[in-house]
């Protein structure tokens, strides 16, 4: 009784094993990763917004930038070309913003800064174009009035046990604030911007791009640290709370870099390094 007792268990493990898609003793697949990323340092500070407010020096609150040090009010593609930045690699000169963040009167300068570019989001990555030279893209809602219209994402470095926000979290003594944005990746393959800045790019659906967005390109992702910690009552953006939190990508990677970049790292679903290359 025991033996037929036995065996009926191995045939149960075995059964739930294969509905479960994995053979007994049989490794799972690794998981790939299709990704380049730019780390960058804050270059400097300015109440400007090229994209939203283009022409219009010291009209919009205060944005921290990455990447090109030359970004002002009056940028544009042509004269962002050329100049230097803050990122590695170093050939990325693209400009990137978001509203500065404040512990009650103090400034926090960013601890880390990553934009990753992935080839999540669609179910074909091989799929993916390279991003165009000159794209504009905003994520975020700076005018946001709560949760139900942002998509903010505030969490704690090395706290899993603190659930994600769209607004502040209190993090653990020890560990740093996090907030990280999904660019929409669907571009209508026309327009490298937009009246609303918004409606030249979509988020994909069912894995997707939609019809009227049919291009797609790496979506890029911002990951940014703050070095607070504890209650975040005294915690706020230029723009207003957590869940104002915004972005903005002013594309100005070389075309051949980002077109290699796109083509042996996110087409082939290869997790590439800050160059560029994988092992």
């Amino acid at each position: 009784m025991r033996k037929k007792t036995w065996r009926l268990g191995l045939i149960a493990a075995a059964v739930a094993a294969l509905l479960a898609g994995v053979l007994p003793g049989a490794q799972a697949e690794p998981v790939r990763v299709a990704e380049f990323l730019a780390d960058c340092t804050p270059s400097h500070r300015l109440p400007d917004d090229p994209i939203v407010l283009p022409g219009l020096p010291g009209a919009s609150h205060s944005h921290d930038f990455f990447g090109n040090d030359s970004t002002n009010a009056n940028s544009t593609y042509q004269s962002l070309l050329g100049k230097t930045g803050t990122c590695r690699p170093a050939i990325d000169i693209s400009s990137y913003w978001v509203p500065t963040f404040y512990n009650g009167q103090q400034i926090v300068d960013p601890s880390i800064v990553t934009f990753y570019y992935l080839g999540e989001g669609v179910n074909r990555p091989q799929d993916i174009k390279p991003t165009p030279l000159g794209l504009k893209i905003v994520a975020g809602n700076a005018k946001a009035t709560g949760d139900a219209d942002s998509s903010a994402r505030w969490s704690c470095l090395h706290a899993g046990q603190v659930p994600p926000s769209k607004n502040f979290v209190t993090c653990p003594a020890g560990t740093q604030l996090e907030t990280y944005l999904d660019f929409p990746q669907c571009w209508n393959g026309r327009d490298l911007d937009s009246a609303d800045h918004k409606s030249h790019m979509a988020f994909p659906v069912a894995g997707g791009c939609p019809a009227t967005h049919p291009v797609p390109v790496p979506k890029l992702r911002m990951v940014i640290r703050y070095p607070v910690s504890g209650n975040p009552a005294a915690f706020r953006l230029a723009s207003g709370p957590g869940y104002t939190m915004h972005g903005d990508f002013f594309n100005v990677w070389p075309a051949a870099e980002m077109q290699r970049r796109v083509r042996d790292c996110i087409n082939v679903v290869i997790k590439c390094d800050i160059n560029g290359n994988h092992g």
